[in-house]
Formats: structure tokens, C-alpha cells, sequence
């Protein structure tokens, strides 16, 4: 098929949506199919570039500044966008490729009207990869109120939903979002699991025999550390696990949050923790190597389930899992039965610190938990699978 997947995250920024969608299009290419990324650049000069990647091709297409800016311009910039970039693709040589499917990537969620004109040229069916619900999550963390934002965001997604044919969710906790959808509509949602690619290796910059947590286990928190996370349980376990000598925490990665973790980390003199920025993902796995358990946290006022790409990356790596969730989230379920490590809903310090212990002592017995760790993540979570799953609905 001739596809063309739209988003606002790829390499070489480093987030975890870059690299999935780097990894869905290796795939797309391995399978055959002729791929054409289009993102949106604040970067351009003209109106347009195109790349030559690994058997695909990417179009830059010039959009409006999004980043380091106030509120109000970002989200007129953000409304904006889709337009311009349609113009931009107009002047390009692309300008009358007709596709065979039309698959996008959200956050962001105004890509809603590029979506609709390039279905409509092309007489194709459209495939949402819906990661975050918003507003809806926002609203739950109490970020957002009921009120002429929220109502602005929401017309803005439920436009977006109504131009997908088909849209993939993350868990399936989050189908209940949609139950109402109206009876007469043709669209359907379904669970796509989130993915990740075959790991490319790169000796990593982190070298923890280096570091005063050598020789100890290390639980190993690797990505964004934002106000989703709900991150300061886990200081708080760390401080409860201060006085044992032979365990250390690592926190890898940037965030809205990074700044203030290091400060508290400071004013408990904990000195079982240690920060480092974000790595090149290709030196996850040589990071992954030299650490014992990964880490997971997710705020407990979430509502929505989420499936983090750190999960995937720990279970890839055979690393077992401790986690601390929103109650009720499908993952605390996945992690119970596939017996991929602990998981606390509580949201309670001691609790988390009654299985971490657990766990330690498992991993000591159980040599066979890395096995289930790799096996679950072939099953479930490969780029292969996610993109039979795409083409098929296409």
C-alpha cells in the first residue's frame, strides 16, 4: 500500500512517540508497503523538504512555531497548522499523490482537517493512533476545568474522531470513551497495543561502575518525568530504602518535573539517586543492562489507562516491572497475570515499598521472569504486529 502516516514527533527528537513511529515506519518498509512521513517544521526556510530515510520518505512541511512560546500563540499556532501544512504540501511534489490509507499519530489532535483533505483526494480510508485522550485527561489531573478551553479542545477531538475510519486506543480500559458513539456510524475502535521495533545497540554514556551506585541493584526510571508520572512516590521509596546499601535508584530523562525532583533529592540527602539527562535510545539497552528493575508511575488522578513506552522498553530489555498506577488501570492487570513484576493502586509509599521488597526477592529466585519479560513483549507489543494491525483495518 501506498500510506502516508502524519505526526509531530519523529528523530531525532528523542521522546517516546518519536521513536515508536520510527519503528512503525522500518516496519511499514520491511513489510513492504511505500511509506511517506509528513511532519509539520518550524525549521524550514521554504515550504517544503524531502528526505530520503530507510526505505521511506519524509516531507517536512513549513508550519507555524510551537514550541517555547506563550499559551495563547501555541494554541493558535496548533489550529493553524494543518492548513498551512496543506498549503505547503500543495507546492510540493507530492502535491496530487493519491494514497491508498492515511494514518496519523495524536497527540497532537488537530491534525483533523489535513486527515480529511488528503481522504477525500485520495478515496482512502484513515487509521487514528490515539494515545493520550485529551482533554479528558487533563481535565482528570485538574490541569483544565470545565470550562471554554475544555469545550475548545473537545470540539477540536471529536472532530478529529469523526475523520478517522478507524481509531486505535491503547488499552481497552479506554473504549469506554467511546461507547457513545452514535449507532448509524461506520467508525470503529479497537485496541492497538503500543509497540516498539527491533533494538539497535550503541555503548551507553552511562556507566554506573563509574557512579556511587556501583555494585548496587538499581531500580532504573528511563523517560518523561512530567506532571502525569505522579513521580514523587518514588522518591519517597527511595527514601524508605536509604539505609540499605546494596540498592540505588536512577532516573533518566527530562520533563517539566526533572527540576524539582533533583531539588528534593537534595533536601533529603538521598544518596541512593542519581539523575542523568536523556540518552540516545539506541544506548537504552546497554543502560537496561547494568539495572535490575524498571520503573513505572502514573498520577493517581488519571481516569483514562495508559500503556507507557518505558513498560515497553523495560519488558524488551527482560527487566521486571515496579509500578505504581492510577486504580483500575488496565496495566496493573497486564503486569498481575503475565507475571511481569509488582504493581501498586494505592498510590501508598508503604505499600509500594512492601512490593519492591517482593520483588527483589523474587528476582533473586525466579530466573526465569526476564524469559516472560521477552516473550510477553514478542507477543503483544512488536512493531510487526501493530503494523498487520493497521494495514488489515485499512
Amino acid at each position: 500500500m501506498r500510506i502516508a502516516l502524519i505526526a509531530d514527533t519523529f528523530p531525532p527528537l528523542r521522546s517516546s512517540g518519536a521513536v515508536q513511529l520510527r519503528d512503525l515506519s522500518r516496519e511499514f518498509v520491511s513489510q513492504g508497503h511505500q511509506l511517506t512521513v509528513i511532519l509539520p517544521s518550524q525549521k524550514l526556510n521554504q515550504l517544503w523538504k524531502i528526505e530520503e530515510k530507510e526505505g521511506f520518505q519524509v516531507i517536512y512541511l513549513r508550519a507555524p512555531k510551537l514550541k517555547d512560546i506563550n499559551y495563547f500563540r501555541r494554541t493558535l499556532g496548533e489550529i493553524l497548522m494543518p492548513f498551512l501544512m496543506r498549503r505547503s504540501l500543495r507546492k510540493s511534489p507530492l502535491a496530487n499523490e493519491i494514497w491508498d490509507g492515511v494514518v496519523w499519530y495524536s497527540p497532537s489532535i488537530f491534525h483533523g482537517p489535513l486527515v480529511s483533505k488528503l481522504k477525500k483526494i485520495s478515496g482512502c480510508k484513515s487509521y487514528l493512533i490515539l494515545r493520550d485522550i485529551f482533554p479528558e485527561w487533563a481535565l482528570d489531573m485538574g490541569l483544565m476545568r470545565r470550562g471554554l478551553p475544555y469545550y475548545f479542545f473537545s470540539v477540536i477531538a471529536q472532530y478529529q474522531y469523526s475523520v478517522a475510519d478507524v481509531i486505535g486506543v491503547q488499552a481497552s480500559g479506554n473504549l469506554t470513551y467511546f461507547s457513545d458513539l452514535p449507532k448509524k456510524s461506520t467508525r470503529r475502535v479497537e485496541v492497538l497495543q503500543n509497540w516498539l521495533g527491533k533494538v539497535s545497540y550503541k555503548d551507553c554514556s552511562i556507566q554506573l561502575n563509574n557512579t556511587s551506585l556501583a555494585g548496587r541493584k538499581i531500580f532504573i526510571y528511563a523517560g518523561n518525568m512530567g506532571v502525569a508520572q505522579g513521580m514523587g512516590i518514588l522518591l519517597d521509596l527511595a527514601e524508605q530504602l536509604k539505609e540499605h546499601k546494596d540498592i540505588g535508584f536512577l532516573f533518566v530523562g527530562r520533563g517539566s518535573f526533572t527540576k524539582r525532583l533533583k531539588e528534593d533529592t537534595q533536601s533529603r540527602k538521598l544518596d541512593n539517586v542519581l539523575f542523568f539527562d536523556e540518552i540516545h535510545p539506541d544506548e537504552i539497552p546497554g543502560l537496561y543492562a547494568q539495572c535490575s528493575i524498571g520503573l513505572v508511575a502514573l498520577d493517581e488522578r488519571h481516569k483514562s489507562h495508559n500503556i507507557p513506552g518505558k513498560f515497553l522498553t523495560y519488558l524488551q530489555s527482560g527487566l521486571p516491572v515496579l509500578a505504581n498506577v492510577n486504580s483500575g488501570n488496565d496495566l496493573a492487570e497486564i503486569i498481575r497475570s503475565k507475571q511481569v513484576g509488582k504493581v501498586s493502586e494505592s498510590n501508598k509509599v508503604q505499600d509500594l515499598l512492601e512490593i519492591a521488597k517482593e520483588l527483589l526477592i523474587e528476582i533473586d529466585g525466579d530466573s526465569a521472569i526476564a524469559n516472560r519479560c521477552h516473550q510477553f513483549f514478542e507477543q503483544d507489543f512488536s512493531a510487526k504486529k501493530a503494523v498487520h494491525q493497521i494495514v488489515s483495518s485499512l
